[in-house]
């Protein structure tokens, strides 16, 4: 019966390429260049017309700017192969967390487990944001989102059931993480996809930090626009790197444990969704915290983002016997 057992989880299991036995420094060099080079490229456009964060562009080429990890990532592979040999297309697929979905049930599981923590994870936020007295918080009259609503309807037009309209935003956090997964995918094939398991021989805390502290810095085009953080400078860097490595050891557990990358793009996805909650049940006329503070990649998300850490690593969810056997 056992030696059946064992069999039965052998074939759940997705037959993996051997793993690196060293970082392949010069293919993660070129991606570096490539992703932060495209995000640059990308932005361009942002600092030359002058409009910064104002500008009309600005949605289009943040979508646009999350799809150049992706094409970083076809790079450092096309170069990676001229160095190691080309290898099959299932073999990428696979070092990528792409395919095959084995075991099936862990990677669905933690999909499905990640979309519904997100947007817990920046209402647990919000809790500590209304525990300090930085912002008020109306969960009754949602008086807040009641006046943003009647400034964008025509005078004398009546307003929709606030509390319903709330009831649906936060129903349909599920399906924004849907929507997100397309441009997530962008971005999460090259930091959870790629660069985490390339990383993967430095040991397992070093490539998830070091993997979400760059994560954090490709973000600089817009940070030092002001996104995020109202901050122009390399402070408004520093907190993106932060609030990015701390995310990222998060979002890399879930390749690791997995061995794909869909749980990371959902994830991606479904915190994206989340990140306006606060609008939803803030009061009308409550002070408003500063950004670096208070935002969804705050300082207190960040000790969020903590907390949840201390706890997997304290279950042993960083142990090797945890996380899938081999990466890419």
């Amino acid at each position: 019966m056992s030696e059946k057992i064992e069999t039965r989880a052998a074939a759940d299991i997705a037959p993996q390429p051997e793993p690196r036995a060293r970082v392949p420094w010069v293919a993660v060099g070129v991606f570096a260049v490539v992703s932060c080079g495209l995000a640059w490229l990308v932005a361009a456009p942002l600092w030359a017309r002058g409009q910064g964060l104002h500008d009309p562009l600005l949605p289009l080429i943040a979508m646009a700017m999350m799809l150049t990890p992706a094409a970083a990532t076809f790079v450092a592979i096309v170069v990676d192969g001229m160095l190691r040999g080309r290898r099959p297309a299932r073999d990428i697929l696979r070092e990528l967390g792409m395919w095959p979905l084995r075991p099936v049930g862990r990677t669905i599981g933690t999909s499905l487990a990640m979309i519904v923590a997100m947007p817990l994870i920046v209402g647990a936020g919000l809790v500590v944001v209304g525990v300090l007295g930085l912002a008020e918080f109306d969960l009754v009259g949602f008086s807040g989102f009641t006046e943003l609503i009647a400034a964008q309807l025509p005078p004398g037009q009546p307003l929709p059931p606030m509390g319903l309209v709330v009831a649906a935003q936060f129903m349909m956090i599920p399906v924004g993480a849907l929507i997100n997964a397309p441009l997530a995918f962008g971005e999460e094939v090259g930091w959870r996809g790629w660069l985490l398991p390339a990383l993967r021989p430095l040991g397992v805390w070093p490539a998830l930090l070091l993997s979400g502290a760059f994560w954090g810095f490709w973000h600089s085009p817009l940070i030092l626009l002001g996104y995020n953080y109202g901050l122009t400078d390399g402070t408004g860097v520093l907190l993106m790197m932060l609030a990015c490595t701390l995310f990222g050891v998060l979002l890399g557990w879930t390749r690791l444990r997995t061995a794909s990358v869909w749980p990371a793009v959902f994830a991606h996805g479904a915190f994206n969704a989340s990140a306006g909650l606060g609008a939803l049940v803030i009061a009308a006329g409550s002070p408003t915290p500063e950004a670096w503070l208070a935002s969804p990649l705050g300082v207190i998300t960040c000790g969020v983002f903590a907390v949840l850490i201390v706890l997997l690593a304290a279950v042993g969810q960083f142990r090797g016997s945890r996380l899938a056997a081999r990466l890419g």
